[in-house]
């Protein structure tokens, strides 16, 4: 999409923060900042990251025009020279990130940022919202297509999303996590996500009767022939009335391939109807497609109850994530830099334990175990350690440290990959299907336990003995 500038899309206490420092002699001091999150969505075992594109283009275009700035001088409370200096502002650090698509837990960096303060703390609305959004969607997306057990799910929800974005960016973030296509024809066009669509109950509704609907539909669209049987009654006249259209249209062309789709009732029971009928009529190669109001639970709990459905349309529930609308990620100062250029670690302690944040500028290294390839637990490192693979790793859960296991014969892999450096982009942005297949390829990494929907194994993100002894040191300062 043609980025707008999106510079002062930003909390208002960003700039007075910025004119602050400014103002103080602050602005150019070096700062780091993590961007996580505290708890996955639906009580899942994991969520996965998603926004990292729109997080760099946004960068890359960051300015203030003159209409910008005067706009602000308007407000009467930013000093003339903290105006005048953001004539040449643009984001000169660096930005650290895992890749969209890979599986993601609480109170780890999704993202790092490591910038002048001023650069930092902009923008920080941008990147919440972006990544907030987007990881949210690809969560609710992946629990639906894996609820679906193969069965294609095709994102149907446009008319519901909060606002165009919503709706385009939603869309891209659902592919990511593994549905099939879109019904937004804009996400195709920008990002490459297949649209696909069928018809409404207005397309019937304007013809004298449901069979001349159909058979003009598969007269038009002979291979791509896929009707909405329930704008009068399913069984009585939509799947009867498509059955004769297929008969009477397709089949003596030779085409086999169709479908039907049920939008409203009781979608166990009329889809086994359906099938048995279709099938009667030896149109056995007819898919049938179901849509209305759909989330992972319901599709569980319909394909528990045999029915026969082909591939799924999910809207609403989806592209609104309706059951947990919030993703919660945060943004929070980790470690400042002194006058020396020595990086400094930072706490923020709260009365509320999942607030506290774990200070300083981190690594963090997913470990798989090497007979299964699976994921075995992460572990936060302050940024000058690396891991031995050779040596035995003793992990333990930061939340009970008595709780300790020994690992051995491991791999270990960074996660955060640099994204910028000194202000230039330094990643090569991937194809929305390399994003794809890498998402899938590392969602397979974990153990079935982990994605549970109810009651999943507890993933641990676990810290490296220095950085818990760094955390423990500051929280005994402050206490």
């Amino acid at each position: 999409m043609e980025q707008s500038n999106y510079t002062l899309l930003c909390d208002f206490y960003e700039l007075t923060m910025g004119n602050a420092y400014f103002e103080n002699g602050m602005g150019d001091r070096r700062v780091y900042f993590d961007l996580f999150f505290r708890n996955v969505p639906d009580g899942g075992g994991f969520a996965i990251a998603a926004g990292l594109e729109q997080v760099v283009q946004y960068i890359k275009n960051l300015h203030f025009s003159e209409s910008d700035i005067a706009f602000l001088r308007k407000k009467k409370i930013f000093s003339e020279a903290f105006l005048s200096s953001l004539r040449d502002f643009r984001f000169t650090g660096d930005l650290y990130a895992v890749p969209e698509g890979t599986p993601v837990f609480p109170h780890e960096p999704i993202l790092t940022v490591c910038a002048p303060a001023i650069e930092a703390q902009l923008i920080e609305t941008f990147l919440l919202l972006s990544i907030n959004h987007q990881s949210l969607i690809a969560t609710k997306a992946n629990r639906i297509v894996r609820a679906a057990k193969g069965r294609p799910v095709s994102e149907f929800g446009s008319r519901r999303a909060q606002g165009a974005d919503g709706a385009v960016l939603g869309a891209r973030a659902a592919y990511i996590a593994g549905c099939a296509g879109t019904a937004c024809t804009l996400t195709d066009r920008v990002y490459g996500v297949p649209a696909g669509g069928t018809m409404a109950h207005s397309w019937v509704q304007m013809f004298d009767s449901e069979l001349d609907a159909f058979r003009t539909y598969c007269k038009i669209y002979p291979h791509n022939a896929t009707l909405l049987v329930d704008t009068y009654h399913v069984l009585k006249s939509g799947v009867p009335n498509a059955i004769r259209a297929f008969q009477e249209i397709l089949l003596p062309q030779g085409i086999e391939e169709c479908a039907i789709r049920i939008d409203s009732g009781d979608i166990t029971y009329l889809s086994k109807k359906a099938r048995k009928m279709l099938d009667e009529a030896g149109l056995t190669k007819c898919k049938i497609v179901a849509s209305n109001s759909l989330d992972e639970h319901i599709i569980e709990t319909l394909l528990e109850q045999g029915a026969q459905i082909d591939s799924f349309g999910v809207g609403e529930r989806l592209i609104t994530s309706k059951s947990e609308p919030v993703f919660g990620g945060v943004y929070k100062l980790c470690a400042v830099e002194d006058e020396q250029g020595r990086i400094i670690p930072k706490i923020k302690i709260s009365e509320n334990t999942t607030k506290i944040t774990t200070p300083h500028f981190k690594k963090v290294y997913r470990l798989y175990e090497k007979e299964s390839g699976k994921a075995i637990a992460d572990q936060l490192c302050v940024y000058d350690e690396t891991l031995d693979e050779t040596k035995p790793l003793e992990l333990f859960d930061p939340e009970a440290t008595w709780k300790r296991k020994l690992v051995t014969d491991f791999t270990a892999r960074e996660l955060l990959v640099p994204v910028f450096r000194n202000g230039e982009c330094v990643y090569d942005l991937p194809d929305i299907e390399t994003i794809r297949n890498y998402c899938a390829e590392q969602i397979d990494l974990l153990w079935d336990e982990v994605k549970r929907f109810e009651n999943p194994h507890t993933y641990y993100v676990d810290l490296s003995q220095k950085l818990w002894d760094i955390k423990d040191r500051l929280l005994k300062e402050r206490a």
